[in-house]
């Protein structure tokens, strides 16, 4: 079929308006909302799973093969915890606050788990935990329901949240490139994206 120039039609494409490279991080308040919604919900395992991502700053796919063992001795929830990177095959130390210690308990007393258990169990048959797809589409409902754009935000986005606060307050990368578990610095860098944000800091504050 021919058009005329004016007469074809327009083709939008499927990125306009999105957010296509890196993903913000939460700010604190929509980490409050996440929270206060999923707590009156009594939504443990993703209360849980909110909380212990956050704290972690696990990549996705490390996230959702954690163990009870992973986070707890016996029946008493660690204050830390240390896991081997799927992607680096380096360790990683992470800390667990004390609300997410009490989700995380509130979970295994819930759903009766061991610890060879895995913390987020699938609800389907074909896994014996949560995949990363699934945690991504968790995700997406945790970000609708405080009326943020879901294409905004990825798994990511929670990863970086609570570095980024720690790199507001402090400004030590160092301290940042060790709790996301990074081999070099440079990769931390990019990750935050932090020259950047100096440099527009310093930019926005120097009147020619």
């Amino acid at each position: 079929m021919l058009y005329l120039e004016h007469d074809k039609p327009h083709h939008v494409p499927w990125n306009k308006g999105k957010i296509t490279g890196q993903k913000p991080p939460l700010k604190l308040n929509e980490v409050w909302a996440i929270r206060i919604r999923l707590q009156i919900a009594d939504k443990k395992r993703d209360l849980a799973l909110f909380n212990l991502a956050l704290d972690s700053k696990l990549r996705s796919c490390d996230l959702v093969k954690l163990k009870v063992s992973d986070v707890a001795h016996g029946t008493r929830i660690a204050k830390r915890s240390t896991v081997m990177q799927m992607k680096t095959k380096r360790p990683v130390q992470f800390e667990i606050t004390k609300q997410t210690r009490n989700s995380l308990s509130e979970l295994i007393k819930s759903q009766n788990l061991s610890g060879t258990d895995y913390l987020f169990k699938s609800r389907f048959h074909q896994s014996d935990h949560i995949t990363t797809r699934q945690y991504a589409r968790i995700l997406k409902t945790w970000i609708e329901g405080i009326g943020l754009d879901p294409y905004d935000y990825g798994t990511h986005s929670i990863r970086r949240t609570k570095v980024s606060l720690i790199y507001q307050k402090t400004k030590n990368i160092r301290a940042i490139q060790l709790l996301l578990g990074h081999s070099n610095l440079d990769s931390t860098v990019r990750y935050l994206g932090v020259e950047l944000d100096d440099a527009l800091d310093v930019a926005e504050n120097t009147e020619i």
